[in-house]
């Protein structure tokens, strides 16, 4: 969500659908978002970072555990049932926008 609004930005979408398979720590909600998104959606470590703080802020994500790997703490997050929630709704909100413009192009063809 972007600051301040209960909207989903596009790169919350897919952190968030990046989670539907299971925990992920940061790099590898990185790659899945990349492959998801064709490339097209590569936000860098910091607003990465950024968006799992907020998500996590409105009890989207959770931490599902810690480890360390190479010395280095690796944080791996998951989704939670009010993020799924939030995730589905999103997703028939642009599946019903789609629709829209499909029905409307259509009809003006």
């Amino acid at each position: 969500m972007p600051r301040g609004t209960d909207e989903v930005s596009e790169p919350m979408y897919y952190v968030l659908t990046a989670l539907l398979d299971g925990p992920l720590h940061g790099h590898a909600i990185m790659k899945v978002i990349l492959e998801l998104s064709g490339g097209r959606v590569k936000p860098s470590v910091g607003t990465l970072y950024g968006i799992l703080e907020r998500l996590g802020d409105r009890g989207l994500i959770v931490v599902d555990r810690e480890e360390t790997v190479n010395g280095r703490a690796r944080r791996y997050f998951r989704i939670s049932d009010s993020g799924q929630g939030v995730l589905e709704a999103e997703a028939r909100r642009m599946q019903e926008a789609a629709a829209l413009v499909m029905k409307r192009s259509t009809a003006h063809a």
